[in-house]
């Protein structure tokens, strides 16, 4: 069985406003299972456009991009959301915590949208998740109620909920200041080794992408480096 969970073959994407222009040029790389790949970059050199494909959010591309074995082309929406919710996880900038909900129900509800496991294993999947990130004492509090380095703790505990293939990253501590970004990398480190969880991230800190496992590095929509 093949330890690769994503492939991107002779990707290309253009942009049509107001003139075509080409943001992505025959892109091609593969992520193998267990990975802490960043991808860096100058602003607009394609790495964002780049991460809204491979997390199946943009279909309008050319070339085949491949999820855990699965060519994600030609697929319909409902079945990529199915994708998104069961074999990737996201850690934005922002954390998109619902402010009202606790700790805990923010974490459990991808799982709770997946339906796949009864709402008192998810309760404990989710338990298990804030305990390793070292925020369980945090469950019942409400989101609105936490710091933003514990708030970006909840997301990742979040993203790990449905156990996915990969974890997309689009600049996870580019909200945080210097010691709570060295803490969450940290945390995403052990997370990335402890449950042999492959992670992709892009972001603008040289210092977070130079210890990562890999550095994909993009120009003008090619890769350069990788």
């Amino acid at each position: 069985m093949s330890n690769i969970i994503l492939q991107a073959e002779h990707i290309y994407k253009n942009f049509y406003d107001p003139v075509e222009t080409e943001v992505l040029h025959d892109v091609n790389f593969s992520i193998q299972k267990g990975e802490f790949v960043s991808v860096i970059g100058k602003s607009g050199c394609g790495k964002s456009t780049l991460l809204y494909i491979l997390s199946t959010m943009d279909t309008d591309y050319k070339g085949r991009l491949l999820i855990d074995g699965e060519v994600m082309s030609g697929k319909r929406e409902t079945e990529l959301a199915q994708v998104r919710n069961e074999k990737i996880g996201f850690v934005f900038q922002f954390h998109y915590l619902l402010p009202e909900f606790s700790v805990l129900k923010n974490v459990m509800l991808p799982a709770q949208r997946l339906n796949r496991y009864p709402e008192p294993e998810i309760r404990e999947k989710a338990l298990q998740k804030l305990d390793l990130l070292g925020i369980r004492h945090l469950a019942d509090k409400r989101a609105n109620r936490i710091s933003g380095g514990e708030k970006q703790r909840v997301a990742i505990a979040r993203s790990l909920i449905n156990d996915p293939c990969i974890i997309m990253g689009d600049e996870p501590t580019g909200n945080l200041d210097k010691k709570n970004s060295q803490i969450v990398f940290e945390l995403v480190k052990e997370v990335c080794i402890t449950l042999r969880q492959t992670l992709l991230v892009v972001t603008h800190d040289p210092e977070f992408a130079d210890k990562t496992h890999r550095i994909i590095e993009m120009e003008d929509g090619q890769i350069v480096r990788q």
